[in-house]
């Protein structure tokens, strides 16, 4: 009986550990892969999850003494001793380990969506780049635009017009934009604008999505699970359901409430077992089980 539990409490303490160090590997490899360039906003960004990264591998470490102090103790235990006191410590690293396992996975994901924000703002700043780069057509002005046959532009117009086909897709981009860079606070501002001005738009499901997610990213965990909340209720056929859903169970895990994660990444797989969220869903459940 001691010789399984001590087997079974040098696998966990490995496991743990091997996993500390792949999240640490993959972080370093993407953050130098995708983060060059002295780009201010991601190496605060990187600090950040870095100190992250640290601060799980501390945890290992307090888990990993605790059970070499239970390795010494079960050499001298008395013969007399309860085994069932034994096997109820062992089961409580277990959940400890467990738990560690989860928020490793939940800082490997923010890593990896951090890395795709970094990559969507240079492909977005090349672009723009390009752009600029094309030479002008000849005799025409850089800002205007044509107006239709027999009507005059009204001087002083603003850029979006009623009308102005354009002028929403500009406005969703801007929103964009200041997520891209890091700005959270402002993208929340930008992207419930965008809401209150076009309510109908296509996007407004997408808008609802990223202000939770710019929530999470700000870790005001229960503002983020409230918002991917209202998007549920608001547009309940929404493709950005599974995603909002995903985003609420990781702000759950990070509140500590493991059970209410299971439960919401447990329908999350039942409801849309086909969609990539669901996927992901299915790859941390097997980290909290």
């Amino acid at each position: 009986m001691r010789g399984e539990a001590r087997g079974e409490r040098r696998r966990l303490a490995a496991a743990a550990t091997i996993a500390c160090a792949a999240v640490v590997i993959s972080f370093s490899s993407a953050a130098q892969a995708q983060f060059f360039g002295g780009d201010d906003v991601a190496r605060k960004q990187v600090a950040e999850q870095a100190k992250r990264v640290d601060a799980l591998v501390q945890q290992n470490e307090a888990l990993s003494a605790r059970l070499g102090r239970m390795e010494e103790a079960l050499k001298t235990v008395a013969a007399t001793q309860p085994v069932l006191e034994l096997a109820q410590q062992i089961e409580l690293l277990r959940q400890d380990l467990k738990q560690l396992r989860g928020q490793i996975e939940v800082l490997g994901h923010e890593v990896q969506m951090a890395s795709r924000r970094q990559r969507d703002m240079y492909v977005d700043i090349d672009s723009r780049l390009k752009r600029l780069e094309q030479p002008a057509a000849a005799g025409a002005a850089p800002t205007a635009v044509p107006p239709a046959a027999g009507a005059s532009p009204a001087p002083g117009a603003a850029a979006a017009q009623p009308g102005d086909a354009g002028a929403e897709a500009r406005a969703y981009e801007a929103a964009q934009g200041q997520r891209r860079i890091g700005n959270y606070q402002g993208a929340i501002a930008a992207f419930q604008n965008f809401i209150a001005q076009y309510p109908k738009s296509p996007l407004a499901h997408r808008a609802q999505y990223w202000i939770g997610d710019s929530h999470f990213n700000l870790r005001d965990f229960k503002s983020a699970m409230a918002s991917q909340q209202k998007l549920i209720a608001a547009f309940p056929d929404s493709s950005s359901v599974p995603d909002a859903l995903l985003n609420i169970a990781s702000s759950q895990i990070e509140l500590g409430d493991i059970t209410g994660a299971r439960q919401t990444m447990d329908g999350l797989v039942t409801r849309y077992p086909a969609s990539e969220a669901a996927e992901k869903a299915r790859r941390r459940l097997a980290t909290l089980r």
